[in-house]
């Protein structure tokens, strides 16, 4: 089973606030560790295989947190489980290592999440490195750019799985789904769950219904803004929803991203 999560993100790579050989006077917060990030979720992964069986398709997320030769092994170790993709095992700065993980292992790789530029996803779509593009539509351009990156991917082989998260916005999710709605290279869509307030300020942000996305049909984007009711509500900075750029190690230096 996963152990506990003392904060910050990494999915139980974390030694306890003050455990483990630390710098005196230095950081005393939770620590992440490649070493028991890979042990932790390599078990994780199979007992969920050992309890849900087969039918149920799992995923998991790295945030770029691994050194790229711990992200080859992992990568690896991870491949009885039988992911439909891992997620972004290395920082764009890292990219080249694909390489050598496509050599040892068939675990599906999904990356892009922090791309912005055609140089970072252009060679590992045509190299056939990836098995599916996670850019974010708002990030790298717009609808345009994305329908370029869905082209790409059509005559590689590569499927589109367009992020969203949590702090994405119904504008965001409604571009990537005009998008997937267009393109044979489709794979599958991020979801986000809105509250009801901003179904309300927003007429037309997208609903979901049996693990699908359904737009409003309206002309366009499909969405619209109430500006008298988001007056009453200006956007605020949300502190917690930067905890996984600020992970640390042992040390106290930063994890990327």
């Amino acid at each position: 089973m996963c152990e506990p999560r003392w904060g910050g993100y990494g999915g139980g790579g974390f030694d306890a606030p003050g455990a483990g050989q630390r710098v005196e006077g230095g950081y005393g917060g939770p620590a992440f560790d490649e070493d028991v990030y890979v042990k932790t979720i390599t078990e994780m992964f199979e007992h969920l295989r050992n309890r849900l069986g087969w039918n149920v398709k799992l995923l998991h997320d790295v945030h770029e947190h691994l050194n790229p030769n711990v992200a080859v092994e992992f990568a690896k170790r991870l491949e009885p489980c039988r992911l439909f993709f891992l997620e972004d095992v290395l920082p764009p700065e890292q990219i080249e290592w694909f390489r050598q993980i496509r050599r040892v292992t068939a675990t599906p790789m999904a990356m892009g999440e922090l791309f912005t530029h055609p140089l970072e996803w252009t060679p590992l779509i045509t190299e056939r490195l990836i098995d599916f593009i996670r850019c974010r539509v708002s990030a790298i351009g717009g609808i345009t750019p994305a329908k370029k990156i869905a082209a790409l991917c059509e005559s590689c082989g590569v499927r589109t799985a367009f992020q969203e998260g949590g702090d994405n916005d119904p504008v965001n999710q409604l571009a990537a789904y005009h998008v997937d709605m267009s393109v044979s290279s489709f794979g599958i869509q991020e979801e986000n769950h809105f509250p009801e307030l901003v179904h309300e300020m927003m007429p037309g942000t997208a609903t979901i219904k049996g693990g699908y996305l359904y737009g409003g049909g309206q002309p366009g984007l499909g969405i619209d803004i109430k500006e008298e009711i988001a007056r009453k509500y200006p956007l605020k900075d949300n502190p917690s929803n930067a905890d996984w750029t600020t992970v640390r190690r042992l040390d106290g230096s930063l994890v990327k991203p």
